[in-house]
């Protein structure tokens, strides 16, 4: 059986501390507390341990506060704390999927767009950008792929323009 994000983490966070590596060890200890809240969550609800798909949705999650973070320390002029928070989304990237390049989703789009044209009958206008996110979300997981939400929704803009 695969490796969970978890278990890799927990083996990351043991070599980092070996190294003497604070910054390294405090990001991997964030990252592991909140699959553990993620997990806890769910437990409430079922018995079941965490999908890998949950897993890379905590993963991303963070991500995106981090981008956040970067934007508001970049118009606050602190740049020290921007490129703290960049560190860790690169170190949290690493226990996710390599993200998908901008050709390989114009394609994934492109295909999306056909699909909900065939089933349509017709080519689809901005008002079913809807159905094509969905139909590229579902290509994505299918595939164990990532992509941005933000970057999705634009080339789904762009096609059906």
């Amino acid at each position: 059986m695969a490796e969970t994000v978890e278990e890799r983490v927990k083996r990351a966070t043991i070599e980092a501390m070996k190294a003497h590596e604070s910054e390294r060890t405090t990001t991997l200890r964030m990252i592991s507390s909140a699959l553990k809240n993620k997990a806890i969550e769910k437990r409430a609800k079922s018995a079941e341990p965490l999908t890998e798909a949950e897993e890379q949705q905590v993963l991303a999650g963070m991500i995106k506060q981090r981008r956040d973070s970067i934007e508001q320390f970049t118009k606050g002029n602190r740049p020290e704390l921007a490129a703290k928070e960049a560190a860790e989304i690169g170190l949290i990237e690493a226990f996710l999927p390599q993200a998908m390049g901008a050709e390989d989703l114009r394609r994934l789009v492109e295909a999306a767009v056909a699909e909900v044209a065939v089933a349509s009958g017709q080519k689809p206008g901005p008002k079913e950008m809807g159905l094509v996110m969905k139909s590229v979300q579902a290509k994505l997981a299918a595939g164990g792929l990532r992509a941005e939400g933000r970057i999705v929704s634009e080339a789904v803009k762009t096609a059906l323009a």
